[in-house]
């Protein structure tokens, strides 16, 4: 059976991809964020994942303000790297899991979540550098096959933190019914807090990030008591990327520990994170 072994929460901001391809990450402004990445390196290589479900939210590549999806997952043998306008280098595509795909998003239908399936999908860099950033050596021979996940946090009204948790949940409960013998670690990009524009251009909460860093861990439900609104207020109007983190967590249905966490202010002009997470069932939390 297909066994969710893991999750990787991890900022996507574009100037990251642009640092990856410029080779920046020993200058001394990238190197403290950078540095925060060598645990996930290493916990990736003792995982020995073969599939990441990858949930991030598409900045208009797939989906405009005139169609946009609350869930959407990708169904393709491969998703194709455009950049939708940040000038970061097209990669390789990455290869998909058709069948796994199918399975989800049949079970995710049966759990009463009408999801959009992509069978022609692209990614961009909320996908893009997440890969590039837990995948550094790949040279764009991606050692993993890839399953989308894309959550509205763009155009309002955005799903609540509760229904991403209950996403989450329902993305874990199809995958460990799979029944081909799968390690399948979930990513969950974006974030933290930040704000791109308006009065409030530039907002960083370091207050709240540590909170939610610290309770995503040890009591994922209380971030399901926030509104939409809450999260704009504290973590920015793109913060609420966040969202995609709850899903993350959502979809490890085990004894969860924290393996790894990096907090980092400011990257652009956003809160740069890394949280690693690893999943046992009760099983194996005995036997450890």
């Amino acid at each position: 059976m297909a066994q969710i072994v893991g999750a990787i929460a991890t900022s996507h901001i574009p100037a990251i991809g642009k640092a990856i391809a410029e080779k920046r990450q020993n200058d001394p402004y990238w190197k403290p964020f950078f540095d925060g990445y060598a645990a996930a390196h290493a916990w990736l290589k003792q995982a020995r994942p073969d599939v990441v479900v990858m949930i991030y939210n598409d900045h208009g590549l797939n989906f405009f303000l005139d169609k946009m999806p609350t869930f959407a997952v990708g169904a393709a043998a491969q998703y194709r790297s455009e950049d939708e306008g940040w000038g970061l280098p097209v990669l390789n595509s990455f290869p998909g899991d058709a069948a796994l795909s199918w399975h989800v998003i049949e079970h995710l239908v049966a759990d009463e979540f009408d999801v959009v399936s992509c069978q022609d999908m692209a990614v961009d860099h909320g996908f893009t550098v997440p890969m590039n950033l837990m995948f550094p050596d790949a040279g764009g021979q991606w050692p993993v096959k890839t399953l989308p996940v894309s959550i509205n946090t763009v155009q309002h009204p955005l799903p609540s933190p509760a229904r991403c948790w209950k996403l989450g949940r329902a993305i874990g409960r199809a995958i460990e019914s799979y029944p081909k013998d799968l390690r399948v670690v979930v990513f969950g990009t974006g974030g933290l807090s930040h704000q791109l524009d308006g009065t409030r251009a530039g907002f960083i909460n370091k207050k709240f990030d540590l909170y939610c860093l610290d309770t995503i861990v040890r009591d994922p439900e209380a971030l399901t008591k926030l509104s939409v609104i809450d999260l704009v207020r504290e973590a920015g109007a793109q913060g609420v990327e966040f969202l995609n983190w709850i899903a993350m967590r959502g979809a490890l249905l085990g004894n969860v520990s924290q393996v790894h966490r990096n907090y980092h202010i400011p990257i652009s002009n956003t809160a740069g994170a890394t949280l690693v997470l690893e999943n046992r069932t009760a099983a194996q939390s005995q036997a450890a």
